[in-house]
């Protein structure tokens, strides 16, 4: 055993090795707008509003937006911009700060207006956004079964098997065998499901939908996590071309807030540019710098 302490190898008497101290973390330099500070319980408190795959990232966002905020609320001071509170919503009014930086934004950045012209251009090179979806009517029949569950799942399909049978000698049956087997809660309303479209069910069964003719029964059970499907495609609502007078509106609108949203950054980069900013770097955000 050791008894003496071994200076050199760092050896304790018991025979333990020390362990040296954690090395020191730098301290990180205060997060500062031309010699104000950010304090790091505002940046704390803003992170609530910018959800993020983790903390880290949600803080720096929440940095960002108080940096941005700060700068041109200097601005608006700088400029004598005040701005009136303006009522959002019964007994709620915009902050004094929000009021000044909107009387700033108003008054140095254009606002974008989308003509005629332009808003035909992008409808003509976007015509899918603007076509409703396809919606199908349909009911079906469900025996259900996990699917980790294989002998409920070799069950689920002979009973699916059997319904088949059973419906392709009477199709009329199909009301009265949803509401005496089917597990989904819309078997009490012989298994009508309403209306569907792109995103309302589970893949499988909107790929079965999307291979199958008005009043068809699916020739074969459609298999999903929930068991085995026996479906009817009662009825074909096919999607069309909405019009460009019905969606001009929406088209200009977007554009504007979009340009709106671009030359906000530019002018808030300009800012920034002129800024003595501390303890981040505006530059690395990876989106816009307002939204």
């Amino acid at each position: 055993m050791v008894t003496l302490l071994d200076t050199k190898n760092g050896i304790l008497p018991t025979g333990k090795t020390k362990v040296p101290p954690p090395p020191k973390t730098p301290a990180r330099e205060p997060i500062s707008v031309n010699g104000v500070t950010i304090a790091p319980e505002a940046i704390r408190a803003e992170a609530q509003m910018h959800p993020a795959d983790n903390p880290g990232a949600a803080l720096a966002e929440a940095a960002r937006a108080l940096v941005v905020k700060e700068l041109l609320l200097q601005e608006a001071a700088a400029k004598g911009l005040a701005g009136v509170p303006e009522t959002l919503a019964p007994g709620k009014k915009e902050t004094p700060e929000d009021a000044a930086i909107q009387a700033l934004l108003t008054q140095e950045v254009a606002t974008p207006v989308a003509d005629e012209a332009t808003c035909q251009r992008f409808y003509e090179g976007n015509l899918r956004k603007f076509r409703s979806q396809t919606i199908y009517e349909a009911r079906h029949i469900l025996f259900a079964a996990a699917a980790s569950d294989q002998a409920a799942r070799s069950r689920a399909r002979s009973q699916a098997e059997a319904a088949l049978a059973m419906l392709a000698a009477d199709p009329s049956q199909f009301e009265a065998l949803a509401r005496l087997h089917s597990a989904c809660p819309s078997g009490q309303q012989g298994g009508n499901l309403g209306q569907l479209t792109r995103g309302s069910t589970v893949p499988e069964f909107e790929a079965a939908l999307a291979g199958m003719r008005e009043g068809q029964v699916s020739p074969s059970p459609v298999a999903s996590a929930y068991g085995y499907h026996v479906i009817e495609l009662v009825r074909i609502i096919e999607g069309r071309q909405m019009p460009f007078e019905m969606v001009r509106e929406r088209i200009a609108a977007w554009l504007e807030a979009s340009s709106w949203s671009r030359a906000v950054s530019q002018y808030v980069g300009i800012l920034a540019a002129d800024a003595k900013i501390r303890g981040i770097d505006l530059a690395a955000a990876d989106g816009p710098l307002v939204h």
